[in-house]
């Protein structure tokens, strides 16, 4: 089953007699799972499972869904704040689906954070020890580390995406918890991303939820704003009236089509793959004809989908990606002072 079937299978609203039946097997598994993160967290909580603490502040970027929620451009912004601090910070990750010991956030994090050591190492302590015994690094930003509990940690920021906040209200595979909602108990800062794009009343609602299992939060919001239109080699693109095809391999490509309004485009197509997808000849062919079927006269994509494309036009029309920045809309000064705070822990 292809990631795209699979959430049509645990989302829509209405499913056939045969989804119910899947569902209620998901359902099965997703009860096994939770015993075993449940688990799992207790004996961390009770100490008889123990981080590892690196001798340098470690601030966490993570989630409690799988798919976008926006943390490498959240990670970018943390890493941009850490150097006018007079910081000196460098990045771990696990390496989700890389290709040679490198994956497609890396590759945008490397044009984002130009000149930060990053390492990618799925026992993110290993990573960091990489890091500190190769690099002048007096911070690590750990990227999607909330449930790597081994790595201690100073500061746990949990972004949640406002388009679907609770994956679908059920762990996995029943839905796309990676743990439960009352994990946030854990969280240091809890940031509401893609805040633009909800009402305030829906947005309220999510708060609500959040205040349920930490009171005590002081609400961040941010959206993720497209500074530009560049070319494959990162040039600006001034004519934004083209027709083009759009198409992203995230993990919310709803949020893409939404900014792709919001960057003004005028998009005639629209194709979405897998989060992390590596793209094919075969890919490339099909979205070659997607354009010449709408008469496109270039194709756009998110930074972490260009960086893994081999060449800068398809089917000899040009490839583009919208640059885009996490703004703060609100709670600056609660992200600012958990940071300063974070930095002054060792």
């Amino acid at each position: 089953m292809d990631e795209a079937r699979f959430l049509q299978l645990i989302s829509r609203p209405d499913p056939t007699v045969e989804e119910r039946v899947m569902r209620g097997c998901l359902r099965v598994l997703a009860a096994g799972y939770g015993c075993v993160v449940r688990t799992r967290n207790g004996l961390f909580d009770r100490g008889w499972k123990r981080s590892e603490a690196v001798g340098v502040p470690v601030i966490s970027i993570g989630n409690l869904t799988t798919g976008g929620t926006g943390k490498t451009p959240l990670v970018a912004y943390v890493v941009d704040w850490l150097k006018r601090c007079g910081k000196a910070p460098g990045i771990v990750s696990r390496g989700y689906r890389s290709v040679a010991g490198v994956n497609d956030e890396k590759l945008v994090l490397d044009r984002l954070c130009v000149g930060t050591p990053h390492v990618q190492n799925p026992d993110r302590v290993t990573a960091v020890r990489q890091l500190l015994a190769n690099e002048r690094v007096d911070v690590i930003v750990a990227d999607d580390a909330f449930q790597h509990r081994r790595l201690q940690r100073d500061l746990d920021v949990v972004l949640i995406d406002a388009l679907n906040p609770w994956g679908y209200g059920a762990l996995l595979p029943r839905g796309l918890l990676r743990e439960p909602i009352d994990a946030l108990r854990r969280a240091g800062v809890v940031v509401l991303t893609r805040a633009d794009q909800l009402d305030a009343e829906s947005k309220q609602a999510i708060w609500n939820d959040v205040h349920r299992w930490r009171p005590e939060t002081e609400p961040v919001e941010v959206a993720f704003q497209p500074m530009s239109v560049r070319s494959f080699s990162g040039e600006l693109v001034d004519h934004l009236d083209d027709p083009v095809v759009a198409f992203c391999g995230i993990g919310n490509p709803d949020a893409f089509r939404a900014t792709c309004q919001q960057a003004g485009l005028n998009v005639v197509g629209f194709r979405a793959f897998a989060d992390h997808h590596h793209y094919s000849e075969q890919d490339l062919d099909t979205l070659g004809k997607l354009m010449e079927r709408h008469q496109a006269k270039a194709c756009v994509a998110t930074l972490k989908d260009v960086v893994k494309l081999p060449r800068p036009t398809i089917n000899g029309r040009d490839v583009r990606f919208i640059d885009i920045a996490a703004r703060v809309l609100s709670g600056s000064d609660v992200l600012d002072r958990a940071l300063t705070q974070a930095t002054l822990a060792r």
